[in-house]
């Protein structure tokens, strides 16, 4: 089983899971993390790191966000690798528990 980002994520980016990952298996996009289930170990460090919960084992992944499962592998195989921690984006505290924000998500690569 691989892990997977869900949709507290959306429009925070928060990084700290990108910090102890031991295979760098998570990808980067505008507003959103994902994880790349090819390069993933299942080694559940991330899990404890994100401070919004967004991480979920594959077959723990709660039926509201179901969609998720298949939208990290979509988006990894199109989305850079992100190998280092770096600042949550701008508003991430606003966003945090903010509750429906899968039209928020956007599926574009982060640039920058």
């Amino acid at each position: 089983m691989t892990y997977v980002v869900t949709e507290p994520c959306v429009k925070c980016k928060f990084t700290d899971c990108v910090d102890v990952c031991p295979v760098d298996c998570f990808v980067e996009g505008e507003n959103f993390l994902a994880i790349n289930p090819d390069e993933c170990i299942d080694c559940g460090a991330c899990v404890p790191e994100c401070p919004v919960e967004a991480i979920y084992e594959e077959t723990e992944v709660p039926a509201k966000w179901s969609d998720y499962v298949e939208l990290n592998t979509k988006l990894a195989a199109q989305w850079p690798a992100i190998t280092a921690r770096k600042d949550a984006m701008e508003g991430a505290e606003e966003w945090r528990n903010v509750e429906s924000k899968r039209e928020q998500l956007s599926e574009e690569a982060f640039e920058g």
